[in-house]
């Protein structure tokens, strides 16, 4: 709801966060998993075997988090972990089929929902969109230079 005293710039950077927000979430809601569960099925399914220490940065989860959730898609079955070969300070985890199975199915699950969520914006809108928040980002790395 707009206040009285909002600016344009207000309400669109009000709606844009928001709306940000919302689709963050909306998927792994949907799907009933935690978005960092998602992440990582997601990163192992798309790069391979990977290492605890990668997951936590890539994802920018914290070490703990990363052990605790892998632990559980062992235990589901859904992923195996075995001491890095190269360097047994580092564990790697990777998918086992039934993960692989799980984490293809997510991903025809997410396209579909992107299309349900796009439904009724035309490409034009969405290169419209598209084109305003690169214009954004560069302002933002413009003014972080200038005020750096």
């Amino acid at each position: 709801m707009a206040e009285s005293d909002d600016t344009p710039d207000d309400v669109f950077f009000r709606e844009l966060t928001g709306a940000y927000a919302e689709v963050r979430q909306a998927f792994a809601d949907h799907v009933g998993m935690s978005r960092p569960r998602l992440q990582i099925l997601m990163r192992l399914w798309r790069h391979g075997e990977t290492s605890h220490s990668d997951l936590r940065r890539v994802l920018g989860l914290d070490g703990a988090s990363v052990t605790r959730l892998v632990k559980e898609f062992e235990a589901d079955g859904l992923v195996a972990r075995r001491l890095d070969p190269g360097d047994n300070r580092y564990t790697l985890a990777r998918l086992t089929p039934a993960g692989e199975r799980t984490a293809a199915g997510l991903a025809d699950a997410h396209r579909l929902y992107q299309a349900r969520l796009l439904d009724g914006i035309p490409p034009r809108d969405q290169e419209t969109v598209l084109r305003v928040l690169a214009r954004l980002r560069a302002n933002v790395r413009t003014y972080d230079d200038r005020s750096g």
